[in-house]
């Protein structure tokens, strides 16, 4: 076997998942973007047609448009402002489709060279080669896979549904298939759990079951990890794990020492004093403990038994805190659950330290009240003043060397 011919076919099957991976995550931008954006146009559909006929009848006859017709086209004129933007993320969205057409007929280069390399190969040989391949592929994912947040984009509204306060979220666990998306509104003695099938159906409205929770929860602060929802039961400091598929409850553990019913929580309030997350390092509790003196506490937590395998003490005050992340084994806090909120605090698990940072992210409705991380998707979740809104984030990635 020609070992050029072999090292070129190692290379391109390498390339293949990443760019398929791109591209499937920038149509699913665009797709949720262009939805909103249409039903924007079509609600101001009618509001053209005024002006344009205000406009025509002036054109025809300008002696008929008196001052106070002058300020009615003025303020219709001003009412369609908002559309300008609009239309500039459509040439925008113009050029990612040239981007994407380049990008797929790339990859259908990449999969002809690949079928005219394949057939001078023994097929189980290629089949051994292609194995090893993942394993190292595997391990490189692994050295990538981390990095240090360095920007935040521009908010991407899913949908407007609920109230004022609630969290929705997918699975966080990798690698997974699943492709539900849950939501659960309010934050005070909620026991309603919607799951819809896709996001698509979350978007709509559509096709969704109901969960009824034995116990009700408090706060936002909820998670689904492989299959199960964790959540803090409603006045206490107590986790539950609670299983969609066989709808039970599977494990229930107190989080020693923790506050609860608003002693610790966030500065929107709500019942947020232990929120938990899931990162690309597993499973957290974010709270505070009267031994603390109210500062952030984290903890990592063992899935199956609940049991807190670790903990730091970060120093910053939960109260001064909008909401809380975790990327890559590092918490990220905001300084702000307003307008104007920024992430303004990291604290790194790995080594014990912290620093204040300033990246800034449009908080477009004013009022968040839950704000996640999921590692599958490289997106933060979040529920702003009843709408569910998206952002994607930029990290700085690192390639670790055998001797890290």
């Amino acid at each position: 076997m020609h070992l050029f011919s072999a090292m070129f076919l190692l290379v391109m099957l390498a390339v293949m998942p990443c760019e398929v991976q791109n591209i499937s995550q920038s149509m699913e931008v665009l797709d949720l973007r262009t939805y909103r954006d249409l039903q924007y146009v079509r609600n101001t559909e009618s509001l053209m047609k005024v002006v344009d006929g205000k406009l025509k009848v002036a054109s025809e006859n300008p002696r008929s448009l008196n001052p106070k017709g002058f300020q009615e086209l003025k303020d219709k004129v001003t009412q369609l402002l908002p559309l300008l933007p609009v239309l500039e993320q459509y040439k925008t969205d113009a050029k990612m489709i040239l981007r994407l057409r380049e990008e797929v007929r790339n990859l259908s280069l990449v999969l002809m060279a690949i079928q005219e390399e394949m057939g001078a190969y023994d097929y189980e040989e290629l089949r051994q080669r292609v194995l090893l391949l993942e394993t190292r592929l595997h391990s490189c994912m692994q050295k990538l896979g981390c990095g240090k947040l360095t920007g935040v984009s521009n908010p991407i509204t899913v949908r407007a549904s609920g109230s004022r306060f609630g969290s929705w979220m997918t699975d966080t666990m990798i690698p997974s298939s699943d492709n539900r998306v849950w939501s659960m509104d309010g934050y005070f003695k909620g026991r309603r759990v919607l799951e819809y099938r896709t996001m698509n159906d979350f978007m709509k409205g559509q096709n969704f079951v109901q969960h009824l929770l034995p116990h009700p929860w408090a706060g936002t602060g909820h998670v689904v990890y492989n299959g199960s929802l964790y959540y803090n039961k409603y006045q206490s400091n107590i986790i539950i794990k609670y299983h969609f598929r066989s709808r039970s409850v599977l494990v229930q553990r107190s989080l020693s020492g923790a506050g609860y019913n608003n002693t610790f929580p966030y500065s929107w309030g709500g019942s947020s004093d232990i929120d938990l997350m899931a990162d690309e390092n597993g499973l957290w509790a974010v709270y505070t403990t009267i031994p603390n003196a109210g500062n952030i506490v984290i903890s990592r937590l063992e899935p199956q038994s609940l049991e807190v395998l670790q903990t730091w003490d970060t120093g910053f005050p939960k109260r001064s805190a909008g909401e809380s992340f975790m990327i890559c084994g590092t918490l990220y806090v905001t300084n702000s659950h307003l307008a104007g909120a920024k992430i303004y605090f990291a604290y790194y698990t790995n080594t014990s330290s912290y620093e204040y940072t300033d990246i800034p992210f449009h908080n477009q409705y004013s009022h968040i009240s839950m704000m996640d991380y999921n590692p599958r998707e490289r997106v933060l979740y979040t529920w702003n003043n009843g709408h569910q809104v998206l952002y994607n984030v930029t990290l700085f990635q690192v390639i670790k060397t055998s001797g890290d």
